[in-house]
């Protein structure tokens, strides 16, 4: 087994990599979030929760042709949810991720604007890193979040798409309105996670990669 790395690129847009092969979700285009450069990313491979232009820019990751060889190390699961509390009316559908390598499971929330039905719950159970936006408005507020991350338990909740000091849409909460909640921060000097060398329990405040 392979050591596992998530960075984040700011925004919802992460890469996955283990053994050679990297996935990059939720790409946002060039301009679209206040604060985060444009996106300089390769991979093998790109996903996207939903349509939206801070979340589906696909063209700004390079594809490699040739990966030497390596292949995907991840089993993926989709849940399919909403981005809204109105089944999609109001923004449409939105893709949540689970990724497992068969020792860590992975869970990108996209989007998520509604709370998972029972069935969904059950699935998101036992997640190791959960990548979940926490700023609202657009998304889950952060006090919705926030039980339901104290429901389902991840071992790590990594908080995305959120203001900060010179990122971010003025409409969304800032990340203090989450974590203020919380009382198991860990914030890291760094927008960088790796597994196992990171591993531990909490909420994991990365660094953001402003420009």
């Amino acid at each position: 087994m392979g050591k596992l790395k998530l960075t984040w690129n700011g925004h919802s847009c992460f890469t996955l990599e283990e053994n050679g092969y990297a996935i990059v979700l939720d790409p946002y285009e060039d301009g679209a979030v206040p604060g985060f450069g444009p996106l300089k990313l390769t991979a093998d491979e790109v996903l996207c929760s939903h349509g939206h232009g801070d979340h589906n820019a696909a063209q700004c990751v390079k594809i490699r042709k040739n990966s030497g060889g390596a292949k995907n190390p991840f089993r993926i699961t989709e849940i399919h949810s909403f981005h809204d509390e109105e089944k999609g009316t109001k923004r449409g559908k939105n893709t949540i991720r689970i990724f497992d390598d068969g020792q860590y499971r992975i869970a990108h929330m996209g989007d998520i604007g509604c709370v998972p039905t029972a069935d969904q719950k059950e699935q998101l159970k036992g997640i190791d890193v959960m990548l979940m936006p926490v700023g609202g408005f657009f998304t889950l507020e952060p006090e919705d979040v926030y039980a339901l991350v104290k429901e389902l338990s991840p071992r790590m909740l990594v908080p995305m798409h959120y203001r900060g000091k010179g990122f971010g849409y003025d409409v969304i909460a800032p990340l203090e309105k989450y974590t203020a909640m919380c009382d198991d921060v860990v914030r890291l000097e760094k927008n960088t996670l790796s597994l196992p060398e990171d591993e531990g329990k909490g909420t994991f405040v990365l660094t953001p990669p402003v420009k």
